[in-house]
């Protein structure tokens, strides 16, 4: 993963949510979606909701390290999930624009965001530099790295971190979708 500077990460972690309105603006406008791209995209995207709500429930923010859970495979689960989300509309929109918008917003946003929250996790838990040095960022290892806590999925820690939201967006999505397709 290519290093950002720490001062150029904390100003563009500002504009994560901004970002997001951006995506969904020109999705709404530049869209242009029929039955087999919805057919395409949709599987990606559950795919990658599928792997946000795993990881989501057995994340305890701030509390435990973890490592257990899709964690064993890669260190940034939800934005692995995230990036399919966002692949799965891309296709499902039939939009090349799109496509290029989000990946640069992946490029330049989301990736200096991972790395300051790497920092914060390297702060907070001391097992987090091993950890980091045998489980890559967002490429999934083929084995499970060994853990020495399970963090088996909980549906009230998937609660707790509310990933139910990350479905309902998608869901917003995809109707759009289908009413821009009929309409």
């Amino acid at each position: 993963m290519m290093a950002f500077p720490k001062a150029y990460a904390d100003r563009v972690a500002r504009f994560r949510v901004p970002s997001g309105f951006l995506i969904v603006l020109v999705f709404a406008v530049f869209s242009h979606p029929t039955v087999q791209s919805l057919a395409l995209g949709l599987p990606v995207s559950l795919l990658g909701l599928a792997l946000r709500a795993w990881a989501a429930g057995t994340l305890a923010k701030n509390r435990q390290l973890a490592t257990g859970g899709p964690y064993a495979y890669l260190r940034n689960p939800l934005y692995l999930g995230t990036l399919m989300v966002a692949a799965g509309l891309v296709i499902a929109s039939r939009s090349p624009g799109l496509g290029g918008l989000f990946a640069a917003v992946f490029l330049f946003v989301y990736l200096p965001v991972i790395q300051l929250e790497e920092q914060h996790l390297r702060g907070l838990f001391p097992d987090y530099a091993a950890y980091a040095q045998q489980v890559p960022a967002l490429v999934p290892r083929l084995t499970p790295f060994p853990q020495n806590n399970s963090n088996p999925f909980r549906i009230s820690q998937y609660l707790i971190n509310k990933e139910y939201q990350a479905g309902i967006g998608f869901t917003a999505g995809m109707l759009f979708l289908v009413w821009k397709m009929l309409g």
